[in-house]
Order: structure tokens, then C-alpha cells, then sequence
């Protein structure tokens, strides 16, 4: 049995709610999101709550009722008020800065390679840079994760001097350097 899964999850006022087959759609004042669920998991809506019930008693079935039950959670507080991860960047001569082209908005990185390094921002996101904080936002929690992890993924913190990419708030173990004789 799952405890998350076995909660009704409450819709707040403002925030509409509908399921037409197989996808879910969560609409609020930032915006809408929308998300294809199997129907291995039974989800009603009724009386401003939601509730999920497993259609059979197998592993996979009960695996999936707590699992949806976390995204349709996030997706309604993503709609209700933006997600935000924060990076920052640290080292000499490494650099960040956001630029628009058109519709689309790219992130500019030194990050000490012979070559600056162009990652596209996905259109949902938004992205500012200020001296060496990126700051992601955005409606979708899993989006606003993986970007961030991709960014990050680009140079991440050394264990010697802490150069590189790390969220904020994380602790980067340090290791001695070499001794001298």
C-alpha cells in the first residue's frame, strides 16, 4: 500500500483540473501543464479532490499509484508558484550570461574550455544570470530538475579548489592536495 498514493490530493481555488482519456491537464494562474498517465491507476475527480486507486494488486500497478500521485502533487504546485533552482558558478574566468534571439534564449558559459559553451534554453524556463548565479524557473518541476542537472553536468565542482558548477546550498567534499616533503 502506498501512503502517498492511498491521500486524496486537494485542488486549491483557482486551479482547474480535467482528464480527458490518458492525459492529465492542470490549468493556474502561471500557466498549464499537461501529463499522459497509463490506466493502470484509476484517477477521479470530484468535489475538489483527487484521488488514485490501483486498477489491479500487482508490483508494477502499486509502483506506478504513489508515483503518479507525487507528479499530479507537483504539478499542482507548479502551476500555483514556479519552481526555481539556483547554480552558481565558481572559478577564475568563468563566466555566465543570458541572451535572447528572437523567441529563443541561450545560455552563454566560459567555463575554461578553448571554446564558450551555448546551451538553448527550453521555451517553458526562464533563466536570468547574475555575476556567477544562474537562476532557472519554472512551471514544471521536472524540466526545471533536468536542465539544471544538464547545466550542471557542463563542469562540475572539482574536489580540490571547488572550481566548477554546484546547486546552491550543496557542499562540495574537499580533498588534500599534494604534499610537500
Amino acid at each position: 500500500m502506498s501512503r502517498i498514493g492511498k491521500q486524496s490530493i486537494q485542488i486549491p481555488k483557482g486551479i482547474k483540473v480535467t482528464k480527458e482519456g490518458v492525459v492529465l491537464s492542470v490549468a493556474g494562474s502561471k500557466g498549464t501543464l499537461s501529463k499522459n498517465f497509463r490506466d493502470d491507476i484509476t484517477i477521479t475527480i470530484e468535489n475538489d479532490a483527487i484521488t488514485l486507486n490501483p486498477k489491479r494488486n500487482d508490483k508494477f500497478s502499486k509502483s506506478l499509484w504513489g508515483t503518479y500521485a507525487s507528479h499530479i502533487k507537483n504539478m499542482i504546485a507548479g502551476v500555483e508558484t514556479p519552481y526555481q533552482k539556483k547554480l552558481i558558478l565558481e572559478g577564475i574566468g568563468f563566466k555566465s550570461e543570458v541572451k535572447a534571439n528572437g523567441k529563443n534564449s541561450e545560455l552563454h558559459l566560459a567555463l575554461g574550455f578553448s571554446h564558450p559553451v551555448v546551451v538553448k534554453i527550453p521555451e517553458t524556463l526562464t533563466a536570468t544570470a547574475e555575476k556567477n548565479n544562474i537562476t532557472v524557473t519554472g512551471i514544471d518541476k521536472e524540466l526545471v530538475g533536468s536542465f539544471t542537472a544538464a547545466v550542471r553536468a557542463l563542469k562540475k565542482p572539482e574536489p580540490y579548489k571547488g572550481k566548477g558548477m554546484r546547486y546552491e546550498g550543496e557542499v562540495i567534499r574537499r580533498k588534500q592536495g599534494k604534499k610537500t616533503v
